[in-house]
C-alpha cells in the first residue's frame, strides 16, 4: 500500500540528550526519551557515561571515552539533525570538551543545560575538576541552566537556605556566562515549590506551585529540562517552554505518587498525558 501522497516532505521535531544512562529507567536518558515522545517530539540519545543505579542510589559509573561521544553526536547531527539538545550527566572534562565542540561545529541554538551534580539519593555524579571547564565551555552556549539548589551550591560554593537567597544565587550564576538560569528551588521546605527564572537585568519571574506529597522524585531535574528542551524544538519561546514544562512535570508527578516502583524514590508517571509525534515540512 502506498503512503498518501503530501505536497512537501515532512520530519519529526527532533531532540537530543546527551547524558548519562540510568539503568533503573527513571532518571538520565531513559527519563529524556520518555519525555519526548510523552510531549510529541522524536527523542535521540548520545551516551556520556553507564552507570548501575536503582531507586536506592548509584553503585558504579562507567564512563564512555570522548571519542565515542563524538562519535555517537556526529551520527545523529549528520544524519538525522537536531532542534534543540538537552545536556546531562557530564562525568569529566574531554566530555565536556566534546560536547562544546559539537555544539559549535553544528551551530546549534536551542540548548538546555542541567548541570548533573548530585542525584536525589545524594550520590555525587561528576568530579570536581570537570565543574570549572563545565562553566567555561557550556555555559556560553546554553540557552539555559537549570540547576537546584544543591548543585547551585557547588557552582557558587556557598549554601542557598532560604526563598530569598534564590535571586541572588540565580544572577550570580548569570554573571558567570549563563544567558538565563531557571533556578529550582524544590529542596527547600514549606508547603510551596517555586522556581525563579531570571534571563537579564530585568525582573526575575517566580514560578510557584503547590508541593506534591510523593516519595517518587527520581529523575524529576531531568524530567524537567529535557521537557524544556521540547518545548523550545517544538517552537516555544523560553519563558512559555518553562511554564509548560512546569505544569508536564507536576503532572507526572501527581499521577506517580501512589506508585511503588523499587523500595527508594522512584521514578515519575511520564507517560500521564503522552502527544503525538508532531511533524513539520522537512527543511
Amino acid at each position: 500500500m502506498q503512503s498518501p501522497p503530501h505536497s512537501e516532505p515532512l520530519r519529526y521535531t527532533r531532540v537530543l540528550s546527551i547524558a548519562g544512562s540510568d539503568s533503573g529507567g527513571g532518571a538520565g536518558i531513559q527519563a529524556d526519551l520518555k519525555t519526548f515522545a510523552a510531549l510529541g517530539c522524536y527523542g535521540m540519545t548520545a551516551i556520556t557515561a553507564l552507570t548501575a543505579q536503582n531507586t536506592l542510589g548509584v553503585s558504579a559509573i562507567h564512563g564512555v571515552p570522548p571519542e565515542m561521544l563524538k562519535a555517537q553526536l556526529c551520527a545523529v547531527f549528520d544524519d538525522i539533525g537536531v532542534d534543540a539538545v538537552k545536556i546531562g550527566m557530564l562525568h569529566a572534562p574531554d566530555i565536556v570538551r566534546t560536547v562544546a565542540w559539537a555544539l559549535k561545529h553544528y551551530k546549534v541554538q536551542r540548548v538546555v543545560l542541567d548541570p548533573v551534580m548530585v542525584a536525589t539519593s545524594g550520590d555525587q555524579l561528576i568530579t570536581p575538576m570537570t565543574v570549572q571547564v563545565l562553566v567555561d565551555e557550556l555555559f556560553p552556549l546554553a540557552t539555559v541552566i537549570t540547576p537546584n539548589l544543591d548543585e547551585a551550591a557547588l557552582l557558587l560554593s556557598r549554601p542557598i537556605e532560604a526563598a530569598h537567597e534564590l535571586e541572588a544565587a540565580a544572577r550570580d550564576l548569570l554573571a558567570m556566562g549563563a544567558p538565563a538560569v531557571l533556578l529550582k528551588g524544590g529542596h527547600l521546605p514549606g508547603i510551596e515549590v517555586a522556581d525563579l527564572l531570571v534571563t537579564g537585568p530585568g525582573p526575575a519571574q517566580r514560578l510557584a506551585s503547590p508541593r506534591i506529597t510523593s516519595r517518587n522524585t527520581h529523575g524529576t531535574g531531568c524530567t524537567l529540562s529535557s521537557a524544556i528542551a521540547a518545548h523550545l524544538a517544538l517552537g516555544e519561546p523560553l519563558e512559555r517552554a518553562v511554564a509548560l514544562a512546569r505544569s508536564y512535570i507536576l503532572q507526572a508527578i501527581e499521577q506517580g505518587a501512589d506508585v511503588y516502583t523499587g523500595a527508594g524514590h522512584g521514578p515519575l508517571n511520564h507517560g500521564a498525558a503522552p502527544m503525538t509525534l508532531r511533524k513539520s515540512p522537512r527543511s
